[in-house]
């Protein structure tokens, strides 16, 4: 990481109506998998609510814009975007000195 440069993080919760919520368990293991490989992600988790089931909580950490760009890129061409597709998302990107 070049001197100067910011992290990139996501937060937020995405809620998966009932009727959505077996498909999106479904296709999450293979989409937390792929993001955690993408070069740049120091951390990515979403973890559905125990109380409230179909929300879930969403983190991401990115070392840099770059790389948070290239994460966005590569998952709006993957079967999470479609599978995804209208679901409700409440998300907050922000950068942060490294």
């Amino acid at each position: 990481m070049n001197e100067g440069e910011t992290r990139v993080w996501l937060r937020g919760q995405i809620t998966v109506p009932a009727e959505r919520l077996a498909e999106v368990r479904a296709a999450l293991p293979e989409h937390i998998a792929l993001s955690r490989a993408e070069p740049g992600c120091l951390s990515f988790d979403v973890i559905e609510d125990e109380t409230d089931p179909g929300r879930f909580s969403v983190t991401e950490l990115f070392e840099n814009r770059a790389a948070f760009d290239a994460h966005q890129t590569r998952t709006r061409a993957s079967d999470w975007f479609h599978i995804t597709q209208g679901i409700p998302r409440d998300y907050e990107v922000t950068e942060e000195p490294s």
